[in-house]
């Protein structure tokens, strides 16, 4: 098996590169066009954690399917114990196919991962200058639990806001249409200030 790929490195800059072009052929098998190698969906998951963009296309009809290969990744990883995704989001997520919201879906989701991946890249410079590179048995991580937890909360509320139904899985009678579109205006205009408010704190750190 091949070894997992560490996270990206910060100061490495792979946005100048091209992205690799990968082919997949009709026996499923993966082609990196940049080493003139066959690869797997696992080396795929380390180009993506070292930060290395690629694309996929089908051999035969040159349709780009870069999309449906991230997500059999995806379901690679949940297979093997890598469980990041909730029940209750995958359940959300599943119920926003074909709602009229869909298309908002992908903006919400993007910025609000952004945001996290950008406090995590902030989490680790700080662990590294701390510890100096040397975690041993230490949890490093601890005093950023709680940071952790509420962009996952605020990803949960991202998707509560789209859902059709509230948690209960079925709408309230009483409920006026009028005054649930209002309240969900609200509620987004909500989370793009937050959005904004964490983006601003991140920046003014790093500066």
């Amino acid at each position: 098996m091949a070894e997992r790929a560490a996270p990206q490195d910060p100061t490495q800059d792979n946005t100048a590169r091209p992205p690799v072009v990968v082919k997949k052929y009709a026996n499923r098998r993966l082609y990196n066009t940049e080493t003139s190698s066959y690869v797997t969906l696992e080396d795929l998951a380390g180009m993506v954690r070292q930060g290395r963009d690629f694309t996929v296309s089908d051999a035969k009809s040159g349709e780009d399917i870069t999309r449906s290969v991230l997500t059999q990744i995806i379901v690679e990883e949940e297979s093997k114990g890598q469980n990041l995704l909730p029940i209750p989001f995958l359940r959300q997520l599943i119920g926003l196919y074909g709602d009229s919201l869909q298309s908002v879906v992908p903006r919400y989701l993007e910025a609000t991962m952004g945001a996290f991946a950008r406090q995590q890249e902030g989490m680790r410079r700080a662990t590294q200058e701390a510890m100096g590179g040397a975690m041993g048995g230490f949890n490093a991580f601890a005093p950023f639990e709680e940071l952790g937890k509420q962009n996952l909360a605020m990803l949960e509320r991202a998707m509560t806001l789209f859902s059709p139904f509230p948690r209960g899985g079925t709408a309230p009678a009483s409920a006026e249409p009028a005054d649930e579109v209002e309240s969900m205006r609200e509620e987004i205009a909500a989370l793009r200030q937050e959005l904004a408010t964490l983006r601003q704190g991140r920046g003014n750190e790093a500066g």
